[in-house]
């Protein structure tokens, strides 16, 4: 039998990961190998003889599952991108052996008393923070627990770890198992020719004659955006907000479950809330503060965008003759009124944006801004052969990172976007372990003819995505724990939201937004029409990103006393004060509402909001001495490189001399 490629250092460029020597069999092995390897370096730290200090036990913890979060991560990433029935089957094995082991650590009671026994930890931010969290960490996750309530939370933890696999898995199959062929070109009324390319190219993959439609987020944005025939896009929406309830397997009672867990774990730990729990360690702090600041900014937003959508209104009353919008109007009415009033069309801007010319343009920004080069590998293994490698180094040639790119859609892959690490960055034994960073989309691919040609949405998408990557290359810390995106949950989307400013500078744009024919940069005139288009119905992108928020914030800010009414239930009584359109029956949010339900943002989906308003105060930085501007980018870079070892707060107000200020979200919508 071979030897296990995970049970062992990686002996390829940079340590990368070695996707091509390993099968998914080798997973479970290594995991419990690694559990293994860390419980016994733990409990030589737990039971040493030496006096406790900071070094032999605090920061001792911090590298004790180095190997084990490598492996892990590697997992669970492939579980994201590039999954299969095995993959899924074995995240229901591994996802309790990690639940349990972390359990271990922090229900150690002769452990925690260890911990106790540490009385200071050296004068430096990074490790004052460490000390902090760690002890907090204990607390937070039961150490002060009596035995009976810590084998209830094992109980919980053990369960939310699957429940959540199993809702992620569900919305999954319910987005791959729809598909909406058309057969006649009436059916592509309205639709760009590049779109019915790629959905021709997918009918035939399946053997099938026609044009293929899914609920992949690269078909169903463009078919809802651009279809004019209405009872097409109904029967779309239809099938896309009802993922997560179907019958057979439905999510409904899945979301129950979690949050009833959540709330209870909440409970025994001391809080009111799961809201309560998570957000103590926010910049937020607490839910009435996030409450009262989406509830802020919904009083300013909402009258604006009843404005917004009774010219929408009126627009498709004259164009299309509909006399009431219904939810699977609204993209496709807002494509046609930005032509109409801002001269503008994604499609006449798509030649502009050539996915290589616009992943160079981000490579020279970066230049420009850190000094970052980004050099193509072709000697490192990948997932998935349409996975792009770059070795990242500095000025001086000094290795900085690896980097890994997957732009296109695949049936193994979920949808949206995201930024993921296989190794963060962090120092031991006298060496800087550089950090291995991936961002994943779900771009349009390219068709026969033409490379990939992104639409301005997606463009933002990739700078988003890459705000998120810069933070974890240019990580520069010691502890594993506190180093890259380890911040504060409502801060981690700055650096990402932040660097999205860029993509309507023309400064920026004129180095990669050049026409795929002639090489002409984008026209003036349509440059200023994206401007535009960054405030046009602003006020409804507001509401329904705050809808998200308090949906979220009512599922999580349950207390003991309160009743868990139904899913549709309780999205429907949060969505009557902001909806600004009829509700559709046997449709909802929350069933796939996988960010809160499968990813991290359970209690923190505000944070997009949050983080918002701290880019637009540290892009006014930006703009007022240049987007190119050394010293600005030399500040911004220490607060990317800080990673979690200093305090949010503190790294805003460092950049930006001022407080987190609600009211440049307020200024922005009422003087566009």
């Amino acid at each position: 039998m071979a030897a296990n490629p995970l049970i062992q250092k990686f002996n390829t460029p940079f340590e990368t990961f070695p996707f091509d020597q390993v099968r998914n069999s080798d997973f479970l092995p290594a995991i419990k190998h690694w559990i293994n390897a860390a419980k016994e370096r733990i409990t030589t730290i737990r039971d040493s003889s030496e006096t406790a200090n900071f070094e032999n036990t605090i920061a001792a913890l911090d590298f004790a599952q180095k190997e084990l979060n490598l492996v892990s991560a590697a997992f669970f990433n492939l579980n994201s991108a590039e999954t299969n029935d095995e993959m899924q089957s074995l995240a229901q094995e591994i996802a309790p052996l990690l639940s349990e082991f972390a359990n271990d650590v922090v229900l150690d009671e002769k452990l925690y008393q260890r911990i106790q026994q540490v009385t200071s930890a050296p004068n430096t931010p990074e490790a004052q923070m460490l000390f902090k969290k760690t002890i907090l960490a204990f607390e937070r996750n039961g150490a002060k627990l009596g035995e009976n309530e810590k084998t209830r939370l094992r109980e919980i933890d053990q369960k939310l770890g699957k429940l959540s696999l199993e809702f992620g898995e569900t919305v999954l199959r319910d987005t791959n198992s729809f598909e909406m062929l058309l057969e006649h070109e009436d059916d592509l009324e309205g639709l760009p020719e590049d779109f019915r390319d790629q959905a021709k190219s997918a009918a035939e993959k399946v053997n099938k004659a026609g044009w293929l439609i899914s609920l992949r987020p690269d078909s169903y944005l463009e078919f809802m955006k651009y279809s004019t025939r209405r009872d097409l896009r109904e029967k779309l929406y239809l099938a896309f907000a009802a993922r997560g309830m179907k019958a057979e397997k439905s999510n409904l009672k899945v979301i129950e479950d979690l949050v009833g867990l959540r709330r209870e774990r909440a409970n025994l730990l001391g809080y009111s809330s799961h809201a309560a729990f998570i957000l103590e360690e926010r910049m937020a702090k607490n839910p009435q503060t996030v409450l009262s600041f989406l509830e802020n900014l919904k009083d300013h937003a909402l009258p604006i965008a009843k404005n917004e959508m009774k010219m929408l209104e009126e627009f498709a009353q004259v164009t299309e003759k509909i006399d009431k919008i219904q939810k699977w109007d609204v993209n496709y009415l807002l494509e046609k009124i930005r032509k109409e009033k801002l001269n503008i069309d994604d499609e006449a801007l798509r030649p502009y944006l050539p996915l290589p010319e616009v992943t160079k343009g981000i490579f020279e920004i970066t230049r420009r801004l850190f000094g970052l080069k980004f050099k193509k590998q072709t000697n490192i293994s990948v997932y998935h052969p349409e996975v792009e490698t770059y070795e990242v180094t500095d000025e001086q040639d000094n290795h900085i990172a690896v980097f890994y790119m997957d732009f296109f859609p695949r049936d193994g892959k979920r949808g949206g976007a995201w930024k993921t690490a296989y190794r963060g960055q962090y120092r031991y034994e006298d060496r800087n372990v550089r950090p291995h960073i991936s961002i994943v989309c779900n771009f349009n691919r390219p068709t026969k003819n033409k490379p990939a040609l992104l639409n301005f949405q997606e463009l933002t998408t990739y700078f988003h995505e890459f705000g998120h990557a810069l933070h974890g290359m240019l990580a520069d810390g010691t502890y594993p724990s506190l180093t890259g995106t380890n911040v504060s949950w409502d801060f981690v989307e700055l650096p990402s939201q932040l660097f999205e400013n860029w993509c309507y500078e023309q400064e920026a744009l004129n180095i990669f937004a050049k026409h795929l024919e002639t090489g002409e940069n984008i026209p003036n005139d349509m440059l200023e029409s994206i401007r535009k288009q960054r405030v046009f119905f602003e006020a409804y992108a507001t509401i329904r990103q705050l809808g998200f928020g308090m949906i979220d914030m009512a599922w999580h800010n349950l207390t003991k006393d309160d009743e868990i009414s139904s899913v549709l239930e309780l999205e429907k009584s949060i969505m009557k004060k902001i909806d600004l359109l009829p509700n559709i029956e046997n449709t909802a949010i929350s069933p796939a509402f996988s960010h809160i339900f499968q990813g991290g943002y359970s209690a923190g989906y505000y944070s997009y909001k949050w983080s918002e308003m701290l880019e637009v105060q540290c892009f006014d930085i930006f703009q007022k001495n240049g987007i190119f501007d050394a010293q600005t980018a030399r500040n911004y870079r220490k607060l990317l490189a800080a990673g979690g070892s200093t305090d949010a707060d503190m790294l805003f107000q460092e950049f930006t001399g001022e407080k987190p200020n609600p009211a440049v979200l307020i200024n922005r919508l009422e003087q566009k």
